[in-house]
């Protein structure tokens, strides 16, 4: 049974603090400390952001940090080079300085008076990312981390590539958010007078990162690096690895708690891409006294006993109606004592043209041909999903029927699947570059389809990511396609379908040509991970409830509201998707105000992949009383046969005045992709 934490003591903020780094440059830090630090050292745990914390993470930050401030943890968020207040310019995400600055951090900071020696590090999405890379460089202080949303391979499971195939529906909206970030005015209030010097360094000198990821199409040095995957056995510290399902990073867990050999922790919800203490869909828990309770652990003399507990514990789904939003999801908690699970696969096989158990193919069906619809894809819904209304795969059934969906019987008894499924065919391809998606859904008696996993291969990756080799049209060739990481209880009454197609618009940029996919279903085989119940599961889940600290002086000037809606022109066969976010506007006490609005859009025309465009706009206004400063970008993606083509413009103004305007395009050649 988990602590219920009521009361905060008494904490002091210092903000701005200037940590030094040894070249010279300075980090701009707050820092939440128990008011009995200095009478009696305490442990401190480190955010390490390029987001702002006087206003991108503000709101968040105010609901976790002065938590644990308040059960005797120094809390300390620090801006990165290159952004919010501190000195630089931010020239990519996970690069070596970022790391090695991180060390100096920790360093720093282990050797304040009011420090007991120890330093954890946690954070969601890019702190979380950088726990593991920093955990993997073994600064001496550094005694455990919370990773929470996060990868151990940047290039297989990151917002660049999956499956080898360029994950269009986040890589160049991730980009242009960054490219947006990082065009911001640094606070006055904070750096003084050289906010203007620069700020106007950062405009000139801070490259759009997409250029960089085009230009690295297969798994090579540039994603290696940062990737923690390469040698778990760098990690020396403790890892409580968390994640969620509706997230787009939850494969991490599984592969974090296989590969580690330290003291290690899983914890996997319904959640999107948001901290367990908000976590949606719901059920949301207590994390924060979970947090509390692991760097109490590890980071004082007083151990507990966190680490009694199992090493998984997971939100097994039941089955929902589809819908493109959820507030919670139906389910129950399970724990595995040990990762990876024992329990062998349950395989069916497509020979006969339903699923079975049976190998028999006395009854097997002629090869299955799959022609390209370029509108699959278009009830994908969100690769990474922050819990936004629309962000979910609505019904599946028009998206099993732009390709081959092969079902099973309904099952006579319900089970449950926790971990990889696989699956794995005989396919021909007409061309030699193509892609494949292949989706897993639990078809209810009614016919609705609900997406449980997918998982998307490049067909010229088929060998590894750090190779291309092109298919010979008409020649089978056996693939494999592991999906995504699911936990999912299927009801008695329902079946299993698995779908596949070769194309997967906007989330996978299509192949150069219409592709036409062969497909023996004699040669299907698919593995579900079953798992079947243990003894741990009586007492599994059992947490806090929600808890926090108010967030004070933010007042909501607009609130946030989002459109994202689709249209297909009958005329010339043109299907757009819209996604247009309004982030909102809020105002600190102190004056600062700050107001987001985004656009994220997809065109494609039926029959021609080389008309695939994505386009994503940025609008960022900040100011304080009488100083203002805006900043627009626009950044584009399109593609020949041969080529990516990217423009990437930004416009910056002081007191509504143009004061930078800069656009910069670059072709890369395409890579098999």
């Amino acid at each position: 049974m988990h602590e219920r934490f009521d009361l905060l003591a008494e904490s002091e903020i210092l903000d701005p603090v200037w940590i030094p780094m040894s070249d010279g440059a300075r980090l701009a830090a707050r820092i939440i400390l128990p008011r009995t630090a200095g009478q009696h050292p305490v442990p401190a745990v480190l955010e390490y952001l390029p987001y702002r914390r006087g206003d991108g993470t503000a709101q968040r930050d105010a609901l976790r940090h002065p938590f644990l401030a308040g059960h005797g943890i120094a809390a300390v968020r620090v801006d990165m080079r290159g952004s919010g207040d501190s000195d630089g310019v931010l020239y990519d995400e996970y690069l070596l300085q970022e790391q090695l600055d991180a060390c100096e951090v920790i360093a720093w900071l282990a050797a304040q008076p009011w420090c007991n020696g120890n330093v954890g590090m946690f954070g969601i999405s890019w702190g979380g990312f950088n726990a593991l890379q920093v955990a993997a460089l073994q600064p001496p202080a550094l005694k455990a981390i919370i990773t929470v949303c996060s990868t151990d391979d940047r290039y297989a499971d990151d917002v660049h590539y999956m499956g080898g195939c360029l994950l269009a529906v986040d890589m160049l909206p991730w980009a242009s958010v960054m490219l947006a970030y990082n065009a911001r005015s640094p606070d006055p209030h904070m750096v003084g007078d050289q906010w203007r010097e620069l700020w106007q360094t950062r405009l000139e000198d801070t490259p759009p990162y997409i250029e960089t990821w085009l230009a690295h199409q297969r798994r090579d040095a540039f994603w290696q690096h940062g990737s923690v995957c390469e040698d778990f056995s760098r990690i020396k510290c403790p890892v409580y690895a968390v994640g969620g399902w509706a997230d787009g990073y939850t494969n991490a867990v599984l592969r974090l708690l296989d590969g580690l050999t330290v003291p290690r922790k899983g914890l996997i919800g319904p959640w999107a891409h948001k901290y367990p203490e908000a976590g949606r869909p719901g059920p949301a828990i207590g994390f924060q006294a979970e947090a509390v309770k692991w760097w109490q652990h590890w980071l004082t003399a007083e151990p507990n006993d966190i680490m009694d507990g199992p090493m998984l514990t997971s939100y097994i789904q039941d089955w929902a109606a589809p819908a493109s939003w959820y507030a919670h999801r139906d389910g129950r908690w399970v724990a595995d004592a040990t990762w990876p699970s024992v329990d062998p696969a349950l395989r069916f096989y497509g020979g006969t043209g339903q699923l079975q158990t049976d190998a028999d193919v006395s009854m097997r069906i002629a090869p299955v041909v799959i022609g390209t619809t370029l509108r699959s894809g278009a009830d994908a819904g969100m690769w990474c999903s922050y819990a936004l209304p629309g962000d979910y795969p609505p019904d599946q059934r028009a998206e099993d029927g732009r390709g081959w969906a092969i079902d099973s019987a309904p099952v006579p008894a319900a089970y449950d699947i926790l971990g990889f499924p696989e699956c794995s065919f005989e396919v021909a391809v007409d061309q030699p570059w193509a892609q494949v998606v292949v989706r897993l859904c639990d078809v209810a008696p009614d016919g609705q389809s609900l997406l449980v996993s997918r998982g998307l291969l490049n067909l010229t990756h088929r060998h590894g990511h750090d190779r291309v080799v092109d298919m010979i049209p008409g020649q089978p060739e056996r693939i494999r396609v592991r999906l995504n990481a699911a936990g999912h209880h299927l009801r008695a009454g329902h079946r299993w379908r698995v779908a596949i197609a070769p194309a997967y618009w906007p989330h996978a940029w299509p192949s150069p040509a219409v592709t036409t996919l062969q497909i023996d279903p004699a040669s299907l085989w698919l593995d579900l991970p079953v798992r079947h119940a243990q003894a741990g599961d009586a007492d599994a889940g059992v947490f806090a409830s929600p808890a926090g600290t108010p967030v004070v002086g933010m007042t909501v000037r607009r609130p946030e509201q989002r459109e994202r809606y689709e249209r297909f022109d009958q005329v010339t066969s043109t299907w757009q998707l819209h996604d247009e976010n309004d982030h909102g506007a809020f105002e600190r006490s102190d004056g600062w105000c700050y107001d987001h609005r985004a656009a994220d859009r997809y065109f494609i025309t039926e029959g021609d992949p080389l008309s695939a465009r994505s386009v994503c706009e940025h609008a960022i206004a900040i100011s304080r009383h009488d100083w203002h400063t805006n900043v627009e970008t626009y950044s584009e993606l399109t593609c020949d046969a041969t080529h990516f083509h990217v423009t990437n413009t930004v416009k910056a103004y002081a007191q509504h005045e143009l004061i930078f305007q800069s656009t910069r395009r670059k072709s890369v050649r395409r890579d098999g992709v």
